[in-house]
């Protein structure tokens, strides 16, 4: 009698916690959410933890960080709050803390923030070879796009001339410029890719050339400073050097009126060739 007693107590027990699995599962289940619905939830996130609570603070503080961290917690996959980290770190100079959260917006959303990643190489932490690494994976995947107001191709070429690898330099220049001519015609192309093409022929010695490049950047921004300072460096190797010594006194005037560099990023970083006037 004991033997059935327990045969059937157990067979009992079993059965209720098979009802017991059932319930839980009818009374219990999985919600998913849509992707409406996910992005819906990360904007009221950033609307609190960045715009409510990190706006509050000055922009290298700790509390701001810790408002940051606090919506991380609740989505880490939010790739803005992840770059929204890094970004006072590079402008402090804390380039290796900062790409450890940039790196983190990229693997979530590559398309967004790989491009500012790569800016941050070649302009802020002057990585060069890995900022050529990641936007020739950007023209791979998405084309010569834009970032900070210039092409990946040109930063590509700034990293080229800044390696002191002067021909691939010029080349890239030469290409990323007739692309601009193609598209927006003469006036579309940028003072300062000029600039940098200018340079590109002066380092490799054809001064004539670079000549020509720096009129067409001057007739963009006439006081360009940088411009007339290695101008005037050419017209002095070319033996013309009255109308040199001419130049770089304009030139010295006005960069110290700050006709210089005048990218945004310019007042946390100094720009390749730039002169400390």
């Amino acid at each position: 009698m004991n033997k059935i007693y327990l045969l059937l107590l157990t067979t009992l027990t079993f059965g209720c916690n098979e009802n017991n699995k059932k319930e839980i599962a009818i009374t219990d289940p999985v919600v998913e959410i849509s992707e409406e619905g996910k992005k819906a939830r990360q904007e009221e996130i950033i609307k609190e933890h960045l715009y409510e609570c990190a706006g509050k603070y000055p922009l290298y503080s700790r509390e701001r960080q810790k408002c940051l961290d606090a919506g991380l917690e609740k989505d880490p996959t939010i790739a803005y709050l992840w770059q929204q980290k890094a970004m006072p770190l590079f402008k402090q100079g804390k380039y290796e803390v900062g790409m450890e959260y940039i790196d983190k917006a990229v693997e979530i959303n590559p398309e967004r923030w790989q491009p500012y990643r790569a800016f941050i190489k070649v302009i802020f932490a002057k990585t060069y070879k890995a900022g050529i690494t990641d936007f020739e994976d950007l023209l791979d995947k998405y084309g010569n796009a834009y970032v900070m107001d210039h092409t990946y191709k040109f930063h590509i070429g700034l990293s080229y001339l800044q390696l002191n690898e002067l021909e691939k330099a010029e080349a890239i220049f030469t290409e990323d410029l007739r692309e601009q001519v193609a598209q927006w015609g003469e006036d579309g192309e940028h003072h300062l890719d000029l600039f940098y093409y200018g340079i590109s022929k002066y380092e490799l010695g054809n001064c004539e050339e670079a000549i020509e490049v720096f009129d067409k950047a001057l007739k963009i921004y006439p006081t360009f400073a940088e411009v007339q300072y290695y101008k005037a460096i050419c017209l002095y190797k070319l033996e013309r050097q009255e109308e040199a010594m001419r130049l770089m006194e304009t030139a010295q005037a006005n960069g110290k009126a700050g006709n210089t560099i005048n990218e945004d990023n310019v007042i946390y970083e100094r720009y390749p060739y730039q002169v400390r006037w």
